[in-house]
C-alpha cells in the first residue's frame, strides 16, 4: 500500500510539473494547462478513495496515540 501511494503522489507532482510547464510555455493559449490540472485533481481524489478503502478494508493499520 505504501508503494501505490508514493507512486501516486509521484505522478500528482509529475502532473502539476506538467501544468506549470505548459502554463509557462503557451502563455495560456491552449487548454493543456486545464488538462494537466484535470488529471491532477482525479489522481488525488483517486488517492484519497484509496486511502480510505485501505483504513476500511484493514491495509492500513489504526495507530492509537
Amino acid at each position: 500500500m505504501r508503494i501505490i501511494v508514493v507512486l501516486f503522489l509521484i505522478a500528482i507532482l509529475a502532473s502539476l510539473g506538467s501544468a506549470l510547464f505548459y502554463l509557462v510555455r503557451d502563455k495560456g493559449a491552449s487548454d493543456r494547462t486545464v488538462k494537466s490540472l484535470t488529471v491532477r485533481v482525479a489522481l488525488s481524489v483517486t488517492l484519497f478513495m484509496l486511502l480510505m478503502l485501505g483504513y476500511y478494508f484493514g491495509l492500513i493499520p489504526k495507530q492509537g496515540l
